[in-house]
């Protein structure tokens, strides 16, 4: 069985961004039950209930552990369920949270050689000390095991994949095609069980769907997926910012070139949208477009929401339904997809 626990759903920022005014984040502000707040995109994967791995480190992961119990120390005086962290990109929405976790527990940082490249060329993440914390490349296409911080197998496994996008913001280089980005910038996460029907993607960033990558997809159980922007133009036409979602190295929910239209015919079975902009009108469970989405099947991710693969007995009660203040329904999925 695995289990998966949202950290946060949000894009870089969070929701509310802490520098915008925009009318949803001045909702969320409010406490209005329909715009629900939401730390910065991370999911926690676990194959027994007792040590987890995090996908990307947000820059608020102490505060998104805080809040979840299964990630809180169990055992003696020091220690953590965490054994290990993937990064799926050298964003600083993906990697500045591993500086909350510099008080000399041991796990594991995983990443593809470009972005391990970028801690290595950073000082900074020194003081999670490498050889405490080890760095463990993730090859492309290669399915390796998840460790546990004694280095004895969790039981789950990780298949990294390219997807298209674009290097850091702050790696940027204008001289260079794609401003510089090169494959390994940019990657998705296969997760499964070693023995065990359990499996899950994650795919935080993709600025188009690719056929290899429609064709990894099909028939998941269940995926996280981008779902930055709702329009590529949508922050323009608000004037909170000069970027289209393209340009950021996102796909856009909506349109014949979105993702809804993408999985349309991908029989996927459960479809979450992480990665969610202050700017995208989905955040607000009360807006059209998040009735439009909901009718594609798909679901926008919350902190808090909890789904287990495959299904095991039907939903259990949680902390709170996002958006209307009752009991939270971690829902199971069953697992339909031939291994």
């Amino acid at each position: 069985m695995l289990r998966t626990l949202v950290l946060g759903a949000a894009a870089g920022g969070g929701f509310p961004q802490w520098n915008c005014n925009c009318p949803a984040c001045r909702r969320a502000r409010a406490g209005d039950p329909d715009a629900r707040p939401s730390h910065q995109a991370s999911v926690a994967v676990s194959g027994d209930g007792e040590n987890w791995f995090v996908l990307n480190a947000a820059p608020e992961l102490r505060v998104q552990i805080n809040e979840n119990p299964a990630l809180h120390p169990k055992h003696g005086l020091r220690g953590s369920p965490v054994a290990g962290v993937v990064v799926t990109n050298g964003d600083v929405d993906a990697v500045a949270g591993l500086l909350d976790l510099r008080e000399g527990t041991p796990f594991s940082i995983y990443g593809h050689e470009r972005v391990l490249r970028v801690l290595r060329a950073n000082s900074i993440f020194n003081v999670v000390n490498p050889e405490l914390v080890p760095r463990r490349e993730l090859v492309l296409d290669q399915v390796q095991p998840l460790l546990l911080a004694d280095g004895t197998p969790s039981g789950l496994t990780v298949e990294t994949f390219a997807v298209p996008g674009k290097v850091a913001l702050y790696l940027e280089d204008p001289s260079k095609a794609g401003f510089g980005s090169e494959p390994g910038d940019t990657v998705g996460l296969h997760i499964r069980e070693e023995k065990g029907d359990g499996e899950c993607f994650f795919v935080s960033s993709c600025a188009h769907m690719m056929p290899g990558i429609a064709a990894r997809l099909k028939g998941a159980p269940l995926v996280f997926f981008d779902g930055t922007v709702w329009t590529d133009d949508e922050m323009i036409k608000a004037g909170m910012g000069t970027k289209t979602g393209s340009r950021m190295g996102h796909m856009a929910m909506s349109g014949e070139n979105g993702t809804i239209a993408a999985f349309r015919d991908l029989g996927v079975k459960r479809k979450v949208f992480v990665h969610v902009n202050n700017s995208n009108p989905a955040l607000l469970s009360d807006s059209p477009e998040r009735s439009e989405l909901e009718a594609a099947g798909w679901e926008v991710g919350y902190p808090g929401m909890e789904i287990t693969v495959p299904e095991t007995g039907g939903a259990r009660a949680g902390r709170g339904e996002p958006g209307h203040g009752g009991a939270q329904i971690r829902i199971a999925v069953h697992q339909t997809r031939r291994r």
